[in-house]
């Protein structure tokens, strides 16, 4: 039975530190939603001479390099670019058509007023998620390495129990009103930053792949103090009957050598 229980514990302790992981990464990381911008091609210049616009009508520059488009009200799509962005809880990114690398802007001030609300709800949710996922690590690692006696170990897995479905449940609501302010933002949020198609990502992913070993790691440790508690009230009942059955015989032998004992009394003082 000991070594059943710290092979749940164990199992309970890697889920929950695999979730407390996933968490964090997926916080902290702007990958969340991804997908392209449209967005109209900057002038051409000396250091920018593709995927531009050329307001001079330089044909030569048109021959050489087919890429150059001549401004023109008539050119339609061919006068905007689709730039990658990708987008999380803190940050929004945006590939930099005018130079290497990304420009990053906070996603709190994109999103529209009326949601900024529950965005804070939701990065206050997230927060909290980790810090009670933390609480339950805790817990699992003080009844797997440091419980001196099984009813200690049974009080603190059902305290880790208890901190981690709170957690689970803080998390699931935190990812939710995250994708309904996101969605919203596409809808509501500035011109210049609005999607012209987009996915979710690897850390909305994560995200919820946090979710799912966090309730995984509830289930396991609920599971595991049902179990404990199932064995003791077997091995209570066991007990408990061969105690009585044992107090039988011995009340049995108890009369049996009472009576004897009266009749040997009696018998002497027959005879007399």
């Amino acid at each position: 039975m000991k070594t059943n229980r710290r092979c749940r514990a164990l199992l309970a302790v890697s889920l929950n530190l695999m979730a407390l992981l996933f968490s964090t990464t997926a916080f902290i990381t702007t990958h969340w939603c991804e997908g392209t911008q449209r967005v109209p091609k900057p002038s051409c210049g000396k250091e920018k001479k593709t995927n531009c616009l050329n307001y001079g009508g330089n044909e030569t520059a048109n021959e050489t390099n087919q890429n150059v488009v001549h401004y023109s009200w008539e050119t339609g799509d061919d006068r905007f670019l689709f730039r990658y962005f990708h987008t999380g809880i803190w940050y929004s990114c945006e590939e930099n058509i005018n130079a290497a690398g990304e420009k990053c802007r906070s996603f709190i001030d994109l999103a529209p007023a009326s949601e900024k609300g529950v965005l804070w709800l939701s990065v206050v949710s997230e927060v909290l998620y980790i810090m009670l996922l933390v609480v339950g690590f805790s817990l699992m690692c003080l009844e797997l390495f440091h419980s001196s006696s099984v009813i200690d170990g049974l009080k603190l897995n059902a305290f880790a129990a208890v901190f981690t479905v709170l957690s689970g449940l803080l998390g699931m609501v935190a990812h939710m009103m995250y994708t309904q302010v996101f969605q919203v933002t596409v809808s509501l949020g500035p011109e210049d930053w609005r999607p012209h198609s987009w996915d979710y990502g690897w850390s909305f992913c994560l995200a919820w792949g946090s979710f799912t070993c966090c309730m995984a790691a509830s289930v396991t440790t609920l599971n595991s103090y049902t179990k404990t508690v199932i064995e003791f009230r077997h091995k209570r009942k066991i007990f408990e009957q061969g105690f009585r059955e044992e107090q039988n015989f011995l009340d049995q032998e108890a009369i049996k050598y009472f009576r004897e004992r009266s009749v040997q009394s009696v018998a002497p003082s027959g005879e007399v």
